[in-house]
């Protein structure tokens, strides 16, 4: 499960904007961490999707805590898309292949999308086979743009602090009616 908490684009916020949800943050590492060790998440792992880079020292220092903690737990993996955008992560990826054609360890002919893959943010992980996009908006918003080119889309007017389990259920129950082809007939 990804929840895409603050994007690459979210910088050009006002000051204050980005201030309040960087204090949500803190707040939310926060009762993570402790949670984690009084052993409450039963078995979620945390990852950061994004750039460690730019974000404040304190925030990086307490995901660091929360992934290492919580690396061993193996119920859900919980993706923290922060400092996140898909184009930067393509970028990301390409810059890391461009290296390796660079050092002579791949060829430019020789790459393939699962070269790609490899290089993304949420390598090793499936791609989302759904997108759940609340808020009334019907755009991915820069959001796992490589992934998701066979997830399947469920939108919703309800902003995402009113979206319940119930609302949940719901998008669950219509992704189980859909015939999946991936292209396919």
């Amino acid at each position: 499960m990804t929840f895409y908490a603050f994007s690459t684009e979210n910088w050009r916020r006002p000051p204050k904007e980005v201030a309040a949800i960087m204090k949500l943050f803190r707040d939310y590492l926060k009762e993570a961490n402790e949670r984690e060790k009084e052993n409450e998440q039963r078995g979620l792992q945390f990852h950061l999707l994004g750039e460690r880079k730019g974000l404040p020292a304190d925030i990086v220092r307490n995901l660091d805590i929360l992934e290492k903690d919580s690396a061993d737990k193996n119920v859900m993996r919980v993706n923290l898309a922060i400092n996140y955008g898909g184009r930067d992560e393509i970028l990301h990826s390409v810059k890391a292949l461009a290296g390796l054609v660079r050092d002579g360890k791949i060829k430019p002919d020789a790459i393939t999308e699962d070269d790609i893959s490899a290089h993304l943010f949420t390598a090793g992980q499936p791609d989302p086979d759904l997108i759940i996009r609340p808020s009334g908006e019907y755009r991915l918003s820069n959001f796992m743009i490589w992934q998701a080119a066979y997830s399947e889309f469920w939108f919703s007017d309800i902003l995402w602090p009113d979206f319940t389990t119930d609302d949940l259920d719901r998008a669950i129950l219509d992704y189980c009616s859909r015939q999946r082809r991936f292209g396919g007939v």
